[in-house]
């Protein structure tokens, strides 16, 4: 009895010991325990730090009174992981992505979680003109530019500055001519995590010469948790009464439809595998829901945009903005063959859904569409709002 007390004394000694002389350290096994014990992690920090294009790259983690956490590398602005509890008090990882930052340069899907720009969703032909001249962009979505094209701002390393726990500061310098775009365009974004369990997204931008500009973040969410089955059980509420077809390259056709009587009407709360495989010619363009919704509400005040919640976990997302359209995706073209997700887990066919906030697709060929061209003297700004809550059931 007395050695195993010697030995239990010993023990606790130098488990003081350590914790003394290395308090981050212990800090962080603590951290990692905590995760454990709520089966729920943070990618390591070290699997983010690396130098792309000459740029060093970095994990950021933010942290509200709640313990809510939202994890960011300045690559792409990407968020990693968005971790919230559910009805059980069960903390989830609600937000696809990977690992390592090599993940993402890797993946066949280039978007997870990143800001996109300088022109967020499809310009037809890739092209437009602006002030009687043409640009070219790349084509890099069957003869459509998608996303600010194949270097657009998810895949560029911003320059970051963690203002406090709760508060990331990026900024991007997009020089005149990069991806086709005209004009210097000076970009920050700020992302804040508030006490009510939102992740604030403040865009704002400014150029020296005539451009187009629409910005939007492509977090892949599951409220099941990431990688845990189908998103088709979600239900979901779009305030819109209107949304823009698509010819079959995913262009507008130019039309504002009216959601009711078709697929589209998410103006009830509706599960989005109800009547995502109907006889409809849309979802056969978009292989199921990857449309902009026009906002019924248009005006710049922050509104709410979208209402989404898990019935198995009871997690809510609501979407708020600025912006007068919304792009629901519903991981369509996810397959489970890109490169293994957070846990080596695979990202099946519809297992993750996407709400872009943004000015609508193809604006700078669609005059009858919200503008999205910025000129010298402007200042863009946008605001979006991802809340997370939790009903029970």
């Amino acid at each position: 009895m007395k050695t195993n007390l010697l030995i239990v004394l010993a023990a606790g000694v130098f488990s003081l010991s350590a914790c003394t002389n290395n308090p981050e350290k212990q800090s962080a096994q603590n951290a990692s325990s905590d995760s454990v014990s709520n089966q729920v992690m943070i990618p390591e920090k070290s699997n983010f730090q690396t130098t792309i294009d000459g740029k060093q790259t970095d994990l950021y983690v933010l942290t509200n009174q709640n313990d809510m956490k939202v994890a960011i590398t300045n690559y792409g602005g990407r968020i990693v992981s968005i971790i919230v509890p559910d009805k059980d008090g069960k903390m989830v990882d609600v937000n696809l992505g990977y690992e390592k930052v090599s993940g993402y340069q890797q993946a066949n899907e280039p978007y997870f979680g990143a800001l996109i720009g300088r022109y967020g969703n499809r310009i037809g032909n890739a092209q437009f003109t602006l002030d009687g001249k043409a640009y070219k962009l790349p084509a890099n979505d069957n003869g459509q530019s998608l996303h600010g094209g194949p270097k657009g701002f998810h895949a560029q390393v911003w320059d970051a500055k963690k203002i406090n726990d709760y508060t990331l500061e990026l900024t991007y310098l997009s020089k005149d001519g990069e991806e086709g775009y005209p004009g210097n365009l000076n970009v920050k974004v700020v992302y804040s995590l508030t006490n009510d369990n939102a992740i604030k997204m403040d865009y704002t931008a400014t150029t020296d010469k005539a451009t187009v500009v629409n910005l939007t973040n492509h977090a892949y969410f599951n409220l099941n948790g990431e990688g845990n089955g189908s998103i088709n059980n979600h239900v979901l509420l779009i305030n819109a009464d209107k949304f823009t077809p698509v010819n079959a390259s995913l262009i507008p056709t130019g039309e504002l439809k009216s959601v009711k009587g078709t697929p589209f009407d998410f103006t009830t709360p509706t599960a989005i595998g109800q009547r995502v495989d109907a006889d409809d010619e849309q979802l056969k363009f978009g292989k199921g829901y990857d449309h902009n919704f026009a906002l019924t509400n248009s005006s710049t005040e922050l509104k709410q945009a979208a209402l989404v919640s898990s019935p198995q976990t009871g997690i809510t997302l609501e979407v708020l903005t600025t912006e007068p359209g919304i792009q629901f995706y519903g991981g369509n073209f996810l397959d489970g063959k890109l490169t293994d997700g957070k846990g080596g887990k695979k990202y099946e066919h519809r297992s993750g859904f996407c709400l872009e906030t943004q000015h609508f697709p193809d604006s700078p060929n669609q005059t009858s569409f919200p503008s999205t061209v910025l000129k010298p003297g402007e200042t863009y700004s946008s605001t979006t709002l991802y809340k997370f809550a939790t009903k029970q059931q």
